[in-house]
């Protein structure tokens, strides 16, 4: 993790290691995590607007990118959601939390995995049921793709629904929107000036 460096991926800047205590030491980054800024999309006075979020989906990518092409070997991360994608001070976003993350070899399209890594409602399907396909970085590709639903709306539905239960995830909640025939169209705001 020393060796890695993009604007998009967090920087470790060292490590501790004091007999059972050890840490990570990552750079600080003062607007915390994207989640913070997606659940309050709905409130005119914290929205970064939509211009921002663009720029952060794209810095995303590239973090993803970089850690799939760029570094000597592949990382697949398995766990890319809101809550592991930090804002810095410009709200440039950098990828974070490696925990769950695997390495392997660039030319290694297939991997293979003993028990499933990420979080529900991320998780690729081919991570559970091998009849999807085989687990490969394409797994992060569709973890993003659930941030960016997230991103361009419904989060603030998809609150609701997890205050009600905690077992419904984003997936599933726009499949039973789709299903009982809601309007799912996004709705930028008023071309409008006050």
């Amino acid at each position: 993790m020393c060796q890695i460096h993009h604007v998009n991926v967090v920087r470790l800047v060292g490590i501790c290691a004091d007999g059972f205590i050890r840490a990570l030491v990552y750079e600080y980054l003062p607007n915390g995590s994207l989640q913070n800024f997606l659940s309050s999309a709905d409130n005119k006075n914290s929205f970064i607007g939509w211009d921002k979020l663009q720029d952060i989906a794209l810095g995303i990518a590239k973090g993803i990118e970089y850690l799939h092409q760029g570094c000597d070997q592949r990382i697949l991360h398995f766990d890319i959601k809101p809550q592991n994608v930090l804002l810095d001070q410009d709200f440039t976003p950098k990828v974070s939390d490696f925990g769950l993350a695997k390495f392997c070899a660039k030319d290694q399209s297939a991997i293979s995995m003993t028990t499933a890594r990420g979080t529900m409602g991320y998780i690729a399907p081919e991570i559970f049921s091998r009849n999807f396909g085989n687990v490969s970085y394409k797994s992060d590709v569709y973890s993003f793709g659930i941030l960016l639903l997230e991103m361009v709306g419904g989060k603030k539905n998809f609150k609701v629904m997890e205050d009600a239960t905690s077992h419904v995830y984003f997936p599933e909640w726009i499949y039973n929107l789709l299903e009982q025939g809601n309007d799912l169209r996004i709705h930028i705001g008023d071309d409008e000036v006050d």
